[in-house]
């Protein structure tokens, strides 16, 4: 039998229906991951500042030293500079999606609550010694290396544990919606991330990444003392993930007079009315067993390539806003904030649709289509005015970041609840860490070509990127055409076809 976690008093207390703790763990989770995106996004507004254009800055005060790049911060003071923030872009990125597929796992078997604070807190204190490197004086690439994969695998704590904390408390119902609102957290972690770093990336760029440590070490001690991982822990009742057929309910409690199921899709026995009992704790379900899931393949590889779009947008955005609109550093950490905000409507857009559609990889393929020739346009457009381009970063953002949102989020959560495994929520932490770590394999890819490929011309990334667009739509074919059939045989039923 399951032992009921430790939960504190007090919120028993002030929290005595299930709505509240809903919203109470809607909140938590938000601003939990809000503070891990906002301690990733600092070194892409810092770029510009460790390898600026000097000459700006007025005549060199040490005659010993280039006159175009004395004020840069070695070792990123010469002319593989792009590679080498390619090297710390990947060593976060590579970490994250080796110990993407681990922390899965541990999330299962570890009291989530623990498993997210304490991450919080760690990864706070990575961030912050990569900053404190400003102040220490330390130009070793090593350090900035080592600390970056330290944090790469401490941050992969963070996401297993919010989407399994917010599916154990959701049903499949509206989780669309819910969780393509709840996604915005990343985008506005983006945002606030971009704002906080900008504030001293140009006085005191270790501030930029100190203060976010700050912030994210703390929301993880909140998140210990106030976060409630299960209903039934504060004897509140577990959502239905998914509708039951006749064939898996036992025909002794279907009425004939109501039918299996009530207008809200509940049985019609009411949970609240029956008797609690202690349920068999259920076995966490291997790596393999996950994989056999329908549809987590598909979507996994589909996020592979559409996080390898978003993460090169993520860390290499601003600075390529420097070096084709000729902004300085905070200004183009600022524009690039719209690309998030077109995330946020873009995650809610998807969201949206795909609960009134029941289709979630079609929503995303036509997202992906509709995106691949605007992030052309952008790039040969985008530069003609501000207004020109603060509409493009906002709909690119929004058709890159709202596939990326739902597959993240809500397509996680079904197939992490999925009929398949006859009510064994447990799986949904090793299903959200196989699907984000093989996107993240994507994640730490995008910035590493974009790196290598940037020197040849900024066209060539837009068109790597597209052609990652492209992959990510192909790659959901099989399940759209699934999909499709599924929507044409209830019509064709209705007016008389016989359906194969």
């Amino acid at each position: 039998l399951r032992p009921p976690k430790p939960v504190p008093q007090t919120l028993t207390s002030l929290l005595p229906s299930s709505h509240s703790y809903r919203g109470l763990t809607l909140v938590l989770t938000f601003l939990s991951y809000t503070s891990y995106h906002l301690s990733r996004k600092p070194i892409s507004i810092v770029k510009s500042q460790l390898h600026p254009n000097c000459s700006a800055l007025g005549p060199n005060p040490h005659n010993d030293s280039n006159s175009t790049t004395w004020c840069s911060w070695a070792p990123f003071d010469g002319d593989n500079y792009n590679e080498l923030f390619g090297a710390l872009d990947n060593a976060f990125l590579v970490a994250y999606a080796i110990g993407m597929f681990i922390s899965g796992i541990f999330g299962e078997r570890l009291p989530l609550r623990y498993y997210l604070s304490g991450g919080m807190v760690l990864s706070g204190l990575f961030t912050a010694l990569f900053g404190l490197g400003y102040f220490w004086d330390i130009h070793m690439l090593w350090y900035f290396v080592i600390v970056q994969v330290c944090n790469g695998l401490v941050q992969t704590t963070g996401w297993p544990a919010v989407v399994a904390c917010v599916g154990n408390w959701f049903g499949k119902g509206k989780r669309g919606l819910i969780m393509g609102i709840w996604n915005s957290h990343t985008s506005v972690g983006n945002i606030l991330g971009s704002l906080i770093a900008g504030v001293w990336v140009s006085s005191a760029w270790g501030l930029s990444f100190v203060v976010p440590g700050i912030i994210i070490a703390t929301m993880g001690i909140i998140c210990f003392f106030f976060l409630v991982e299960y209903p039934e822990d504060v004897d509140c009742n577990p959502p239905l993930h998914h509708v039951m057929t006749i064939s898996e309910k036992d025909p002794e409690a279907v009425t004939s007079n109501e039918g299996p199921l009530g207008l809200s899709g509940q049985s019609s026995v009411d949970p609240s009315n029956s008797p609690k009992e202690p349920a068999e704790e259920p076995e966490a379900i291997s790596f393999l067993g996950a994989l056999r899931i329908p549809g987590v393949v598909e979507f996994s590889l589909c996020l592979l390539f559409a996080k390898l779009v978003s993460y090169t947008f993520l860390y290499w955005l601003p600075l390529y806003i420097v070096n084709v609109a000729h902004f300085g550093a905070k200004e183009a950490g600022d524009l690039s904030t719209l690309f998030d905000v077109g995330g946020i409507l873009g995650g809610i857009f998807a969201g949206l649709v795909s609960d009134y559609t029941g289709g979630r990889a079609t929503t995303c393929c036509v997202m992906l289509v509709v995106a691949a020739p605007m992030l052309f346009l952008y790039n040969h457009v985008g530069q003609n005015g501000i207004g020109t381009s603060i509409a493009m970063l906002i709909i690119c953002g929004a058709l890159v970041n709202g596939p990326y949102a739902l597959i993240t989020t809500a397509v996680s959560a079904d197939l992490g609840t999925h009929e398949s495994l006859k009510g064994n929520a447990r799986a949904l932490s090793t299903v959200t860490a196989i699907i984000d770590g093989t996107g993240s394999v994507g994640a730490a890819l995008g910035p590493l070509l974009a790196g290598l490929i940037s020197p040849t011309g900024w066209n060539n990334v837009f068109y790597m990127l597209i052609a990652a667009d492209v992959l990510a739509c192909l790659l959901l074919a099989r399940v759209v055409v699934k999909e499709a059939r599924g929507w044409c045989g209830p019509m064709a039923r209705q007016r008389g076809y016989v359906v194969t």
